[in-house]
């Protein structure tokens, strides 16, 4: 079949097996080129289909050699119907992992439930025995608690008050005023059941208590901080105290590890075009800002140069540089006060009719469609493609 984007809001609801490809081996030709030193040899990403689990994945498997095992919650294809995005960057990366020898198997399935928590623990039991490091990378809108059956979704709202300012609808380019309602109390409790740290907590207590877990192990989950523009929809919002959940829980698992000299560590990235951002409010306009700034001052980065990067710089160092709070910041170029000072300026400049020139929304559209394996210039998207793609270790 001859495919093409569909969009539909903020996502794409088709993707392209071969774009799919081009990203994931664009990602592995840098780690390559830049090699990372010895890491962890036995690697679980949970939410490894994407963004910077994917990121996680290819850096651990193709920098270092590792093992890997990657859990997610993709669609399969079917005659006619594209994959999603994850099925299909999986495909890739699994091919040419086994290509080149290394272990690399898949789970697909809801990594909240237990069943899929017990289906991973006996993978490893079976083919890894141990598991030196664990990516937790979930980003999902829903998670139907596994001992309590109810069904959490999570917002994104103010907290207090209503909240007013500019977003841009980045398929159009049009720049306009949005208003926000504050959430109410059982909106930030079902954000934080949803985002927070509890689930990340459970994967770990389930893996130590089968002494699936190395000495020295290491975990690190992803957050995000921001500016202050974005502070009242974002850090000071209902994801805002989800992620405040997800930072503490990264104490609590360090003291549960102590005895096998484990650790546990949130990284907090910088703002990038993914699916979960565009559904942000505020954050398109952000990050078509920001990308013009860092790009001119030569700071840009993705998800592979960023997780290449945590790992070369920070994540296995001697001693872990954190911040105050005890947070690996590889946010820093982005938080750099010359950068939020010319991006801040570039704010108030902006309207539909600036954005195109005192901001990158281009670069911002490339990067989402990109996600979905579209805006390569060197695949031909008038040429059919078998939507058919299976992942290797499901055969």
């Amino acid at each position: 079949m001859i495919i093409e984007p569909k969009t539909r809001g903020f996502i794409c609801i088709t993707s392209h097996p071969e774009g799919c490809e081009k990203s994931v081996l664009n990602q592995i030709d840098y780690i390559k080129s830049k090699g990372i030193n010895e890491t962890a040899k036995k690697v679980l990403v949970i939410g490894a289909s994407t963004g910077f689990g994917l990121a996680s994945r290819i850096a651990s498997a193709f920098g270092s050699n590792s093992s890997t095992i990657g859990v997610f919650f993709e669609k399969p294809p079917s005659e006619g119907r594209t994959a999603s995005s994850g099925w299909y960057n999986t495909a890739a990366f699994e091919k040419e992992a086994h290509k080149e020898g290394l272990y690399a198997k898949s789970i697909n399935g809801d990594a909240f439930s237990n069943e899929i928590k017990e289906k991973t623990l006996k993978l490893i039991k079976e083919d890894l025995g141990q598991i030196d490091l664990v990516v937790y990378s979930l980003a999902s809108p829903v998670r139907t608690h596994p001992t309590t059956g109810v069904k959490h979704k999570s917002t994104l709202k103010p907290i207090g008050s209503s909240y007013t300012n500019k977003t841009v609808d980045f398929h159009t380019g049009e720049v306009k005023t949005i208003s926000i309602e504050p959430c109410t109390e059982e909106e930030i409790e079902n954000t934080v059941a949803v985002m927070g740290g509890e689930d990340w907590e459970m994967w770990i207590n389930a893996l130590k208590k089968e002494n699936l877990l190395s000495s020295n192990f290491k975990t690190v989950a992803y957050s995000y901080i921001g500016p202050k523009l974005t502070e009242a929809v974002y850090r000071k919002g209902t994801i805002g105290k989800a992620k405040d959940h997800l930072e503490k829980t990264a104490f609590s698992i360090s003291d549960s590890l102590k005895d096998i000299n484990g650790k546990a560590y949130v990284s907090v990235n910088k703002a990038l075009v993914t699916q979960s951002s565009s559904a942000i409010p505020v954050i398109p306009l952000y990050i078509s800002l920001l990308y013009k700034v860092m790009k001119e001052n030569g700071l840009q980065e993705g998800c592979i140069e960023q997780i290449h990067r945590l790992y070369t710089e920070r994540l296995f160092l001697e001693q872990v540089p954190t911040d105050s709070e005890g947070r690996i910041r590889i946010d820093d170029w982005e938080m750099r006060a010359d950068i939020q000072e010319e991006v801040s300026e570039l704010w108030e400049q902006a309207s539909t009719a600036t954005l195109s020139s005192i901001g990158d929304l281009e670069g911002y559209k490339t990067e989402f469609f990109n996600l979905f394996g579209f805006n390569y210039h060197e695949i031909d998207y008038n040429r059919e493609s078998n939507e058919m793609v299976n992942i290797p270790s499901f055969q």
